[in-house]
């Protein structure tokens, strides 16, 4: 083959690559990531919805010699990264993120997004979407999942809440770990921790928080939300974040995988543990029967080919979110072997998050 003729033939590959490649279908609305507590541009110096290079896994090559984007995402793709206070209930949040979303949805031209919220902001978008809702009248969130979020609770913000005067140095180092963004304007760490436990931390303050008080005055509905789902996270040993390891070895390991109605163990979360602490019932923060609503998905990671994320028909759909039933609170089955931070790009490791985000990216277009 002629020299020129092979340099037009790599070239045309460049810049038609990525839409032959990409395995994500082009979804209807737009998809907005949200982010949980401690974000939203870094997460423990690493880019919040990075790959291990700080590259945004929502970012479709669509611009001719582009290579720092996914590929595995249609070049049509419409994202949007939201912005909230790192650390406040999601009372406070989910406002914020509903007028994110507003803003946006006016400069996009669409009437309807999709919501894919990490942590807190699972939470969050539940909250936005009744706002939006209420505002339009209409739903207005088409899809909502969400991805290792506390539905039912945290037991280490019980943890660092019961520390008492010593809850100050565990937020000052948080401060650290986040960029001293914890002390910006508009955050309140303490009603961070007290919306992820899953009762009333405090019934002198005036204030009903947790997350079981969340669940009820934003349950599932219809109405808000045409879709929910969601991703749970695991992961065990040393590999398992160094600061996430640190925490388990030397201060504090969940026991999250037993099921009871509401906290029967008082440890923060709804449900209680199986009395064995050391193994795959958290991601370090979140035990697992915390993290379902509505339908279990279950990511299959393909080697040779594009990964895939589907329903987990052996689980039952959670519409109850303060009771979630047995089997959900206890089952093993589509945990994401990923733990709490490693799962929006806090690395390096051998997590592919592009593909990853691409393959619930396309699961939201073909239920949206």
């Amino acid at each position: 083959m002629p020299r020129f003729h092979a340099f037009l033939v790599v070239m045309g590959v460049l810049w038609l690559g990525p839409e032959a490649r990409a395995g994500a279908t082009r979804t209807t609305y737009p998809v907005v990531f949200a982010h949980g507590m401690g974000g939203f541009d870094d997460i423990l110096g690493f880019n919040y919805w990075g790959d291990d290079y700080g590259q945004f896994v929502g970012d479709p090559c669509d611009e001719l010699f582009e290579v720092a984007c996914n590929p595995d995402i249609d070049v049509g793709q419409r994202t949007f990264v939201a912005q909230v206070p790192a650390f406040h209930s999601s009372e406070v949040r989910g406002l914020d993120l509903a007028n994110d979303i507003e803003g946006y949805m006016a400069t996009e031209g669409t009437s309807k997004v999709n919501i894919l919220g990490h942590s807190q902001g699972g939470m969050d978008g539940r909250k936005a979407a009744r706002v939006l809702r209420e505002r339009k009248g209409a739903t207005v969130v088409a899809v909502l999942v969400s991805l290792s979020t506390p539905h039912r609770g945290s037991p280490v913000a019980k943890y660092v809440l019961d520390l008492g005067p010593g809850v100050s140095s565990v937020v000052a180092a948080l401060a650290k770990y986040y960029g001293d963004s914890i002390y910006r304007a508009g955050n309140d760490a303490y009603a961070a921790l007290k919306q992820v436990v899953y009762n009333d931390y405090s019934a002198t303050d005036g204030v009903t928080t947790g997350a079981r008080a969340f669940n009820l005055n934003y349950p599932m509905n219809s109405s808000d939300v045409g879709y929910y789902a969601s991703l749970i996270t695991a992961q065990f040993g040393p590999n398992v974040n160094p600061a996430l390891y640190l925490l388990k070895e030397f201060f504090f390991d969940i026991d999250g995988d037993g099921y009871c109605e509401e906290d029967c163990d008082n440890d923060g979360a709804g449900g209680a543990g199986d009395g064995v602490r050391v193994e795959l019932d958290d991601d370090g923060l979140v035990g697992i029967n915390s993290q379902q609503m509505g339908r279990r998905l279950r990511y299959t990671d393909v080697v040779l080919g594009f990964d895939t994320v589907t329903n987990d028909m052996s689980v039952p759909v959670v519409t109850n979110l303060n009771s979630p039933g047995p089997f959900a609170s206890t089952s093993m089955s589509s945990i994401v072997n990923q733990d709490h931070m490693d799962v929006v790009g806090v690395g390096p490791d051998t997590f592919d998050e592009p593909e990853f985000y691409a393959a619930v990216i396309h699961y939201i277009a073909v239920n949206d």
